[in-house]
């Protein structure tokens, strides 16, 4: 049999104790603070389990005071309130910081306003992603979270949501082909204000190598750095920002790719990722061909320390306001009446210490 995760022990221990009348509901529960050191757990472990008492009706947060226990009216208000489901393009994302801010915040956001978040893993596939929407539609979910695979596939599916009057948001990018909300990075100026101090930095011949290349996010940024070569003066290299995939290659055409790329007659001198993965793999392909050169990400590098310059993305802020327009659809009598809304949050822009 397997363990039980701690925060699923954690939330029964309370659940337990909330269920006895150990605690007064005038005065503030426990805090994540004082979980982690009861229960020797780190800090994401007890906001886990302390939203999920709140997604469950034990525990009601209240603005400016605090989150405190829930009457018996609550909770089965929170009983009746339904799931909202978030449909994600892969959970390899974890291992960074993007889509892990993204769906805790999401997490929250759900289980302060009494709904269940329920995740689903397209794993970058288009047939995944097609399921989980409809299994989605036939749990009766109240609206969906949507970080769409890249591509324009399975409308059939998108347009049934809409049918059925179900609110859904997606968050990252979003499709051209839909007309639905969504909340993304401004992308376009996280590339341009990357390429520009590139530039400042003495480099005039930039790579940019990609993971998925179908999608709008990836886009915009490839725009964004080409508008920054055109406005800094510096002639326009087709080769070196071709929108073409790098990191989703196979070993040997990759470090074929790479190669080339670095024995041109007039090679690069810093090669731009479009995200932590692709920089993970290209630092590993430069170790194999004994090859240096400075490094920058479109992304958060993660504690590696591998790049001179990288983006840093607002994931909390975009799942918040993501969250925001799904529950004022979910709210409203007519949730497609009112106009699609793309929201774009500002990036920023940071030096990091390369090893390079």
């Amino acid at each position: 049999m397997d363990a039980v995760p701690l925060y699923e022990q954690i939330k029964q221990a309370l659940t337990d104790e909330i269920e006895a009348g150990r605690f007064d509901p005038t005065v503030p529960f426990v805090t994540q603070r004082q979980v982690c050191e009861r229960f020797g757990v780190s800090t994401i472990t007890a906001v886990r389990a302390l939203n999920d008492l709140v997604a469950a009706g034990l525990l009601v947060r209240r603005r400016g005071q605090g989150t405190f226990v829930a009457d018996r009216g609550r909770r089965r208000e929170v009983e009746a309130g339904g799931a909202v489901a978030c449909i994600v393009n892969g959970l390899h994302g974890l291992r960074g910081s993007h889509l892990a801010n993204m769906l805790v915040t999401a997490e929250a956001v759900c289980a302060e306003e009494g709904y269940q978040l329920v995740l689903s893993n397209s794993a970058e596939s288009a047939e995944r992603e097609e399921v989980a929407l409809r299994r989605a539609l036939a749990q009766g979910v109240r609206g969906i979270v949507l970080y769409p695979v890249q591509g324009r596939l399975h409308p059939e599916a998108l347009a049934e949501v809409r049918r059925r009057r179900v609110p859904l948001v997606m968050i990252d990018r979003y499709r051209p082909d839909v007309p639905t909300d969504a909340v993304v990075a401004d992308n376009s100026d996280l590339a341009y204000r990357l390429t520009t101090q590139l530039i400042e930095r003495g480099h005039e011949r930039i790579a940019t190598l990609w993971g998925e290349t179908e999608c709008t996010s990836v886009v915009e940024r490839q725009s964004g750095h080409i508008q920054a070569v055109r406005d800094h003066g510096l002639a326009g290299r087709p080769d070196l920002t071709l929108l073409r995939p790098y990191e989703p290659l196979a070993d040997k055409p990759r470090l074929v790719m790479l190669s080339n790329l670095l024995q041109a007659a007039e090679p690069p001198t810093v090669l731009l990722c479009a995200n932590g993965y692709v920089l993970a793999q290209v630092a590993e392909d430069l170790a194999v061909l004994n090859v240096s050169v400075e490094l920058a990400c479109m992304d958060d590098s993660g504690p590696l320390g591998l790049t001179s310059v990288e983006g840093s993305l607002p994931s909390a802020e975009m799942a918040r306001q993501a969250m925001e327009l799904l529950l004022r659809r979910m709210n409203s009598s007519r949730p497609y009446a009112a106009p699609p809304r793309h929201v774009v949050v500002p990036v920023q822009v940071r030096a990091a210490a390369s090893v390079r």
